[in-house]
């Protein structure tokens, strides 16, 4: 009897050499099923069929062929494959249920579900302590282990949340993931009564700015290049957002830009931000962000870019008694409960901004499988920035 197959969006590091290609092949491929015979392992797997997934930064990365070759190239050759199936932001219903994640759990067939991405060990020493968002062993879904850009996803009960989609919408639930990043940024320090600056205005910076104006914080300033971006974070509240200019980015190279700098700090009371919020991973922003704050205040690093980073004024930092924090991903699962909490609360309107201004009413937003086309694909990328795909 053949193997049942389903659509999915993969990267085949056989047919597509990763410094001369970029995109997404919709491929058919083998669909998952649950055998607890064959692998034991699959009495506590679940089987998720995918309503939407979020199209993420991590995506983008591996659509441009920028970020996590050594993670996919590493996993295939330790799973004897060529092939990766992308994506780890998920909306979906359970269709298969394994009989120890029935029990343990109390999942059933027909419950709506997102999915944390980090799948971890739970035996490491991070695990031990209660870090396990910074497993030593964890699994990235999507990029370590077959993703949810696919009909189906085979999943370990352990990293399901429950979702109502009476009190979420569909289309936002898929983005929980990625939005609880933003969280996890704005809750590692107490933006309570605080000015704060998101610098970089994407889809997490974005997010970041409805989330600290909700937890409290008195200003939002966003840092942003792109013209829709900044409209789109006074939309989301930030009470003032600052343009860069690319002519003096380029100019300054790694540094902090002094003209922006003088802005910042003016419009935070003349004394610097409280808290400053680093999305966009950038060297100069990283700089930005670290000169734009006051003497006692806290730097969060959220933004990723690989290679070696420089300092301006190191001394200072040390003189200002600045405090740098880094964030990864979201805290299993406490910042999922505070997630849930935000945009299960309709007096903060962040779930309808999220559904009308981040997804565009989730038109043109939403790319069904079967009208996948890579370079169609690739225009929304550059014009909106979350988009999701329906299955």
């Amino acid at each position: 009897m053949p193997m049942p197959t389903m659509k999915a969006l993969v990267y085949d590091k056989s047919a597509m050499p990763w410094d001369a290609t970029r995109g997404f092949a919709l491929r058919e491929v083998p669909r998952p099923v649950l055998d607890p015979r064959a692998d034991p392992a699959d009495a506590e797997n679940v089987i998720v069929k995918v309503i939407y997934a979020g199209f993420c930064g991590s995506d983008r990365g591996i659509w441009y062929r920028s970020a996590f070759k050594g993670h996919i190239f590493e996993s295939l050759k330790r799973e004897g494959g060529t092939v990766r199936i992308i994506g780890h932001e998920l909306v979906g219903e359970l269709v298969e249920v394994g009989e120890r994640a029935a029990a343990r759990y109390g999942f059933r067939p027909k419950d709506i579900v997102s999915a944390e991405s980090h799948i971890i060990c739970g035996t490491c020493y991070q695990c031990r302590i209660g870090q396990t968002h910074i497993c030593s062993r964890d699994v990235i879904i999507g990029i370590s282990r077959d993703g949810c850009f696919a009909e189906y996803i085979k999943l370990p009960a352990q990293v399901l949340w429950p979702t109502d989609p009476r009190r979420i919408k569909l289309k936002v639930a898929a983005v929980q993931e990625p939005f609880g990043n933003a969280v996890h940024a704005c809750t590692t320090a107490d933006v309570r009564g605080k000015t704060v600056g998101v610098f970089g205005c994407g889809t997490i910076g974005l997010f970041a700015i409805m989330i600290a104006k909700a937890l409290g914080a008195t200003r939002v300033i966003g840092v942003e290049p792109v013209a829709k971006n900044r409209e789109m974070a006074s939309q989301l509240g930030a009470d003032d957002v600052v343009p860069i200019d690319a002519d003096r980015v380029a100019k300054n190279g790694w540094s902090a830009d002094p003209e922006l700098v003088r802005s910042i700090r003016e419009l935070a009371g003349g004394i610097g931000l409280d808290v400053a919020i680093e999305m966009a991973g950038y060297n100069t922003s990283v700089n930005n962000a670290i000169q734009s704050t006051r003497r006692g205040g806290e730097v969060v690093l959220f933004g990723l870019k690989q290679g070696n980073f420089r300092l301006e004024s190191f001394d200072r930092m040390i003189v200002n008694g600045i405090s740098v924090h880094s964030v990864i991903g979201r805290r299993i699962f406490a910042t999922w409960y505070v997630t849930r909490n935000l945009l299960e609360d309709k007096s903060n309107g962040i779930q309808r901004h999220i559904h009308q201004t981040i997804l565009g009413g989730g038109e043109e937003t939403v790319v069904h499988i079967d009208d996948f086309e890579p370079a169609a694909f690739e225009k929304k990328l550059a014009t909106w920035p979350k988009l999701l795909i329906q299955f």
